[in-house]
């Protein structure tokens, strides 16, 4: 396992140019976009890297064989080629995840079970015992993935997915996925050099990312562990290296975070969360109704939030969103605003043109990320000052 070799993040729909940003940032070798992933390389200790401080990722692969596959036979006897001793001990737990895109096999279920077959055999060959399968929090999980006659079986580092930070110990009714929001928040332009508003933070997400974001905070420093833990080349005083070099390279952030939320039990959650995550001092969060208030700040204001749709919270989506505009373009002058809503319809109540729109997903909802320019003055104004006219 010494030396570069080839992985692949995992990512949501839309995040492919994101994500091999960061990856390039943080120093991967042949960064290619795919569908929903990024191929890259990188050393073991990239790998750790990769876990601890991408945002959005949701899992990162190291694939260790790929063949044709034609039959059952082929796939058994392939996986049992490998020598599952050497990556890990028959002692850990281990799950397959399958994805069969293909004439071969009927479904995934049978993928994974004739996986099983041939790793269990393996450990009896080699070792006379067999590890033990685990559904729920395996120590080891095994990606296969089948496309037409190819199959690539890889090694899963991050176990649980990456959106699963550790910071958010209680949530709302529809909180939004951890990598969803940091995806949002660097479509967004958000880099830390402004202040920051979610009206309707919920449990505090987006207010969390984007502190870490705005801190060059690791994603993922607040996780207990990733599956690569359980590797047998695991290298623990490299992995807390990996730890120590990326908190050296914090920054302090000198403006403002401010969450809204008019529910006692959001505002609650939402500061439990903030505690947690360890950011009480950037992040600010008070109980109040967006529609009666003002911008709280003189400078440039970035507000991101995630407003309900009215699929899981009922409202009145046309008196709710026509208010969403009403109240940025009377309230909040020099603000960026960016909402994200699966309700297509809600946006035309807005009755506020979007400077931008970007396709996206909130689960299994098609979404939009709409920005909207609130401009200090009215727009004739802006363009006659930057005109010197």
């Amino acid at each position: 396992m010494a030396g570069n070799y080839k992985m692949m993040a995992k990512t949501l729909y839309g995040f492919e140019p994101i994500l091999a940003k960061e990856l390039r940032n943080l120093g991967a070798g042949h960064v290619e976009e795919g569908v929903r992933n990024v191929t890259f390389e990188g050393d073991i200790g990239f790998m750790y890297k990769a876990n601890l401080c991408l945002r959005t990722a949701l899992k990162v692969f190291k694939p260790i064989k790929t063949f044709r596959v034609f039959n059952e036979k082929d796939l058994y006897r392939n996986i049992y080629e490998l020598d599952w001793p050497e990556f890990f001990d028959v002692e850990k737990t281990f799950a397959i995840d399958s994805i069969a895109n293909t004439d071969v096999f009927d479904n995934s279920m049978f993928v994974s079970l004739k996986a099983k077959d041939a790793i269990v055999d393996k450990f009896r060959e080699v070792v006379r015992e067999r590890p033990n399968v685990k559904t729920q929090d395996p120590d080891i999980r095994i990606n296969i993935h089948i496309y037409k006659n190819t199959c690539t079986v890889s090694l899963d580092s991050s176990g649980n997915s990456l959106h699963q930070r550790g910071y958010r110990i209680l949530t709302n009714i529809a909180p939004i996925n951890e990598v969803l929001a940091a995806g949002l928040l660097l479509n967004s332009g958000w880099d830390g050099k402004t202040d920051f508003m979610d009206p309707m933070c919920g449990s505090g997400t987006f207010l969390i990312e984007a502190a870490m974001i705005a801190c060059n905070i690791p994603a993922n420093i607040n996780r207990a562990s990733y599956a690569f833990m359980h590797w047998n080349d695991y290298d623990e005083e490299l992995h807390n290296k990996i730890v120590d070099a990326s908190l050296k390279k914090v920054r302090e952030f000198h403006h403002k975070i401010i969450g809204y939320d008019k529910a006692p039990s959001a505002v609650r959650k939402t500061q439990e969360n903030v505690d947690h995550a360890n950011l009480s001092d950037y992040i600010s969060v008070e109980r109040k109704d967006f529609f009666r208030t003002e911008k709280p700040v003189e400078d440039k204001l970035h507000m991101v939030f995630n407003p309900p749709y009215g699929e899981r919270l009922p409202i009145d989506v046309e008196a709710f969103y026509g208010k969403i505009g009403d109240t940025l373009k009377q309230n909040y002058p020099g603000t960026y605003a960016w909402l994200i809503t699966s309700n297509l319809e809600a946006l035309k109540c807005v009755g506020l043109r979007p400077s931008k729109k970007i396709k996206t997903f909130n689960g299994k909802l098609e979404a939009r990320l709409v920005k909207y320019d609130i401009y200090e003055g009215s727009k004739k104004a802006k363009h006659q000052n930057e005109n010197g006219d």
